[in-house]
This record gives structure tokens, C-alpha cells and sequence, in this order.
């Protein structure tokens, strides 16, 4: 129901039967809300240093050229098949050191069936989603 250190309003039988039995929230008071304020403040400043980490991430895939991923394709261009989101998260972890994704953090808008070049967004963080290139060359 939120970050660490949010202070919300919910049912009362949510909280005195699930949330407080669960330690996962206590009852506002004086002491309460002062400990909840340095906790958030504790999250948002992990969050921050993340964010940097994230950043740095994002803009050495952008600046490390083109993605390139090999496919069968025709004569035409057009591709035997697709390349998706899993072969892409592959591409990059093949091509950067140290950098993993999981396939839902790459946004194709549908899978990509031609040679070429093409522009896919990639989730890394909360507000980093870098658009990295990806160049699909045909096998041999």
C-alpha cells in the first residue's frame, strides 16, 4: 500500500488483522509518525543512490553503439520468425558486462520481423527507461 515510511488510512480490520499481526505497519502516534518520516526519508535517499547507479547503466548502453542481434532472414529483409524481448535482454547481456534484464523490462511494441535498424525502450529503473538501437543483421 506504499513505500516504507508512507503513513496511509486503511480499514481498521485490515490493519488489526493483517498489517499490525504481520509487523508490517503499527498505529499512528506521535512516535510512530516521527519514525515513519526518517524512514522515508532513509528510502528515498537508497532510492536516489540507485537512481545514479541505474543512470550510469542507461547511458552506457546508449553510448556503446548499436545492440546487435543476428536472425535468419530472406532475400527481402523480412525475417524466418522474430526477434522478441528475451532475445534482445539476451543481446544486451551478451554485450555489456554486468548489465541483466529480464524480458519484461524490454517495451517492444510488437516483435520485430525485418533487418534493420530499430529503436526499443528498456526499463532499467523507476524514470530510466533509455532508448537503445537495435541493429538486426542477417545470419552469414
Amino acid at each position: 500500500l506504499g513505500d516504507p515510511g508512507d503513513v496511509v488510512e486503511v480499514a481498521d480490520g485490515y490493519a488489526r488483522n493483517f498489517l499490525i499481526p504481520r509487523s508490517m505497519a503499527v498505529r499512528a502516534h506521535k512516535g510512530a509518525t516521527y519514525q515513519a518520516e526518517n524512514l522515508r526519508r532513509a528510502h528515498e535517499r537508497r532510492q536516489y543512490a540507485r537512481k545514479g547507479e541505474f543512470e550510469a547503466i542507461a547511458s552506457k548502453l546508449i553510448s556503446g553503439g548499436p545492440i546487435r542481434v543476428t536472425a535468419r532472414a530472406g532475400d527481402e529483409g523480412k525475417l524466418f520468425g522474430s526477434v522478441t524481448a528475451e532475445h534482445i535482454a539476451d543481446a544486451i547481456a551478451a554485450q555489456h558486462d554486468g548489465v541483466t534484464l529480464d524480458k519484461r523490462d524490454v517495451h517492444l511494441e510488437e516483435p520485430i520481423r525485418s533487418v534493420g535498424a530499430h529503436e526499443v525502450r528498456v526499463h532499467l529503473f523507476h524514470q530510466v527507461d533509455p532508448v537503445v538501437t537495435i541493429e538486426v543483421v542477417p545470419e552469414g
